[in-house]
């Protein structure tokens, strides 16, 4: 067999030919289902005449296809691996092809598939194909009619896009549902679900006064764990309307929760399809944390109605113009809702922790790549997350305003329309009268880019002038770099007055919060009439997706830390304090000398827990030490031992010489101590779980009696999933196992009938930092609950275990990584989309000692040398290369 091909950007051509309208039958089985598909077809303008028809298919049993209602000799049409060409074509006609699929036998989850017994779909990015012979790329848009079979009691409820225009009763107990979407739409944007279903019904009425009938469908036992997700859906409705004036396009809008789904939720156009763990929510089976990403995802979907449905992809290239721009729009409208200073810190942590090591890895690829061998493997962070923060720099440099008015002009000239991240950035040109030629190489260029800034103060001439310098490293595929148009925000805090002092820049009075642009390779500012000596607070709100050096001394960091007006930027300040302390005790770890815990990240955080507040949020947030995974990413050489080392000794410091302080938080922030309020995911309640919770993981960390009495308290208090779990995981990762096995048994008995729950008990243990992590997970791999054939289980399980307990997976004996090996080996036949995001772990062997990049390579290596689907394929080729 041939290695996989590589699509490229530059190869781009567009159809041969055009549906306009695609009419589908499915007469469902388990083991046979039948596919009848007429396209209507018409050769593209820039086709040519005598081109033969070529249509995407895999894994297709043909039975039967006619052109204009004539059927095919076999000599007129060619059957390949990969499609069916018809040879010769009028310039206007219609194809009809039966086929015939096995969805009980699909366990890649692409395509139709069955989950639970329940038939439902994934046809992004190129699922379509698996159910039938058609031009399955997102620039062919055509309206759908979907006529759905099935057994009257196997499958009561039979769901498609768009509205039901017509229904009925067929012979032998079977049914039929036949759906109409008006709107064009690609193939991947198809969505079909068959099952014994219940569903929870609401209505939205639309600005224009629309009265909109909203369905979430879900298993029986379910029907009490969507209130959250209905209610997030009306305020997304609501919010995007007031943001962007969309308003909803159908009558009709549905989500359904699904068991095994490889992604969260996909967008299908009016039949959103969920991952059961992005919709359901219940005080107690999902946490705090839960409810919020359900809002999210919730609002992302929806969003999609418009940036992704209404205005669609050219071509899988340009993926981020509907997942960066949605990803945006769901940060923001969650930051409405929520902490906006809090949403930005989360956002911003987990960007600068998994994009960064993206970015630094050998599969790092531009916001839009120029080539790719499987489009699954590129739905990334980098496509996702950093696309959305560089839309977040173009709404910033061309003003809110003049970023609505693109918006608008992007959804209105482009309505029903396959387009390009130039077209989106055209519009913001053209909205705001912007030259941003430049800023376009945000989306060619990969790597994290890189400002080393200096700053002088002139007393003499109240001057302060700031030195900016702008490098992006090399990446795969890419030597050199260009510099790029970074927008920088900062203040300039007066070293007496602690408040930010007025800006004034090339004789322009900018106020206290400005925005510079670094455009060169080098650039000078000099600020006039600064009254006294500062200390610059750059990037605030992280302005840009870049790393920042500055020589802050800890201090200024400390200085910052108390001061500082922007909330972002006095979080960073805690975190780079706690990074200097941190950094010499790594190298105190690695050199064997004793280690000494540096009083002033002690004293930053005596202030913080004295100083009264009304974001607990942020103080919460203040409080969390700088994690693992971001720990390595600033180290040259990931010494996996000494960060975890370091970590537990700063943490155990702190919590030595601050207990009663975190004794006191823990207790103000006792909501059942406050009168014993219900619970409900408020900003206001959530603030104050997080601060307690918080204070209880230092209490923890050393093991005080207090403390430990305290998480039993709470866990068996059974108040909520929020408090109960991170009790449960605060007992499981301490060395008290006869606290915590009597609490993991009790869990787990409790709550073995809901495999959502059942996921968190999984994840509790493999983080566990003992040196038993890894037996329970071999263990944990026979529980009755787990199964390889479900995502969800095998995120929660095994990714958990690579991806989260770094210390156990890195072992020096190469356990965790022949576990991991052997899991993508066995995945990769099952369904290869799970096993090649499984294997991120091992991809990054090249920043660890020699020893374990040794092992890792010979697991990758041992992987390679499997017959390995495109998705692994491409991922292993890189990693290796």
């Amino acid at each position: 067999m041939s290695d996989p091909q590589a699509t490229h950007l530059s190869d781009y051509r567009p159809p041969a030919y055009r549906v306009t309208r695609t009419e589908l039958t499915f007469d469902l089985d388990p083991a046979a289902t039948r596919v009848k598909t007429r396209l209507h077809l018409e050769r593209h303008p820039e086709g040519e005449a005598g081109d033969p028809l070529q249509l995407h298919g895999e894994g297709l049993a043909l039975k039967a296809i006619a052109l204009d209602g004539e059927p095919l000799d076999a000599d007129e049409y060619a059957l390949s691996e990969n499609g069916l060409t018809v040879h010769r074509v009028p310039e206007r006609f219609h194809l009809d092809t039966e086929v015939e699929i096995a969805p009980e036998a699909n366990t890649a989850l692409e395509g139709l598939y069955q989950s639970s017994g329940m038939y439902c779909t994934q046809c992004e990015a190129e699922g379509f194909r698996r159910i039938t012979f058609y031009p399955d790329r997102p620039d062919v848009m055509a309206t759908f009619s979907t006529t759905v079979i099935g057994d009257a009691g196997r499958e009561p409820v039979l769901l498609s896009n768009g509205n039901p225009v017509e229904r009925g009763e067929l012979p032998n107990g079977r049914h039929f549902v036949t759906w109409e979407d008006p709107h064009p739409k690609p193939s991947y944007l198809f969505a079909l679900v068959a099952g014994d279903l219940k569903k929870v019904e609401d209505t939205f009425t639309t600005l224009s006064g629309r009265e909109v009938t909203l369905q979430i469908w879900v298993e029986e036992e379910n029907l009490g764990k969507t209130d959250h997700a209905m209610a997030s859906l009306k305020r997304a409705m609501a919010w995007d309307e007031e943001a962007y004036g969309r308003e909803y396009d159908l009558d009709l809008f549905m989500i359904v929760a699904v068991n095994d789904f490889n992604m969260g939720a996909m967008e299908n156009k009016g039949l959103n399809i969920f991952n059961s763990a992005a919709v359901l929510t219940h005080p107690h089976t999902a946490t705090d944390a839960a409810f919020q990403r359900v809002e999210s995802i919730v609002a992302h979907e929806y969003f999609h109605n418009w940036s992704g449905n209404r205005v669609t992809c050219r071509d899988w290239f340009q993926l981020s113009l509907k997942e960066g721009f949605t990803v945006f729009r769901d940060q923001c409208f969650s930051a409405d809702t929520n902490s906006a200073p809090v949403k930005r810190i989360e956002d911003v942590s987990f960007f600068r922790t998994a994009q960064f090591a993206e970015d630094a890895g050998p599969t790092a690829h531009p916001v839009r790549p120029d080539h790719y061998i499987e489009i699954g493997n590129f739905y990334t962070l980098t496509i996702y997350e950093k696309g959305a923060e560089v839309v977040r720099m173009l709404a910033n440099l061309v003003g809110e305003a003049a970023f609505r008015c693109g918006s608008d002009l992007y959804f209105e000239r482009f309505d029903g329309q396959a387009v390009t991240i130039e077209d989106f950035v055209a519009c913001m040109a053209e909205a705001s009268g912007l030259d941003l030629t430049q800023f376009m190489r945000w989306y060619d260029q990969a790597g994290t880019p890189e400002i080393d800034a200096f700053g002088e103060y002139d007393y003499a001439r109240g001057e302060y002038r700031l030195r900016l310098a702008q490098r992006t490293p090399a990446t795969p595929g890419q030597p050199d770099k260009l510099p790029l148009h970074i927008p920088v925000r900062l203040g300039l805090v007066g070293t007496k007055s602690g408040r930010d002092l007025p800006l004034t820049l090339d004789g322009e009075t900018l106020g206290t919060d400005a925005v510079i642009h670094l455009r060169e390779a080098e650039q000078e500012f000099l600020f006039t009439d600064v009254a006294e000596a500062p200390v610059p607070s750059l990037l605030r709100g992280f302005s840009a997706p870049v790393k920042l050096r500055f020589p802050y001394g800890r201090e200024d960091l400390a200085f910052l830390l108390a001061n500082d007006s922007d909330g972002f930027n006095r979080w960073d300040a805690g975190q780079r304090l706690a990074l200097l302390a941190l950094d010499d005790l790594i190298a105190a770890h690695r050199n064997g000398v004793e280690k000494v815990m540096d009083t002033r990240v002690v004293d930053a955080f005596r202030s913080l827990l004295a100083a009264e507040t009304d974001d607990k949020a942020v103080l919460a947030e203040m409080l969390t030490l700088p994690s693992e995974a971001y720990i390595a990413e600033q180290q040259p050489l990931v010494d996996v031992d000494a960060i975890h080392a370091a970590r537990t000794f700063v943490k155990q410091g702190l919590a030595m010489a601050l207990r009663d302080d975190f004794l006191r938080v823990y207790r103000e922030n006792h909501l059942e101590h406050s009168g014993g309020e219900p619970y409900a995911p408020t900003p206001e309640q959530i603030a104050r779980r997080s601060l307690k919770n918080v204070a209880l993981s230092y209490l923890m960390a050393i093991e005080d009696e207090e403390g430990i009495e305290l998480a039993r308290e709470q866990f068996a208090a059974d108040h909520n999933m929020t408090d109960v779990r991170h009790a449960l995981t605060l007992l499981t990762h301490s060395s008290r196992d006869e606290f915590s096995e009597p609490a993991l048994r009790a869990f787990g008995e409790k709550w073995a009938h809901d495999p959502l729950v059942m996921d968190q008990w999984f994840a509790i243990q493999v983080t566990r930092p003992q040196p038993d992590a890894l037996d329970r997970v071999k263990f944990l791999m026979e529980h009755p609950a787990f199964s390889l054939k479900n995502p969800n289980r095998v995120r929660a399980l095994i990714g958990t275990f690579a991806g989260q307990n770094r210390v156990n997976f890195h072992r020096l004996d190469g356990a965790g990584y022949r576990l991991l090996a052997d899991m993508v080996i066995e995945l990769n036949r099952l369904n290869p989309e799970i096993a090649a995001r499984l294997i991120t772990p091992l991809t990054r062997w090249a920043r660890f000692d020699e020893t374990r990049q040794a092992l890792m390579k010979a697991e990758l290596e041992r992987i390679r040398a499997e017959k390995l689907s495109p998705n692994v394929y491409e991922v292993v080729e890189k990693a290796l290369a």
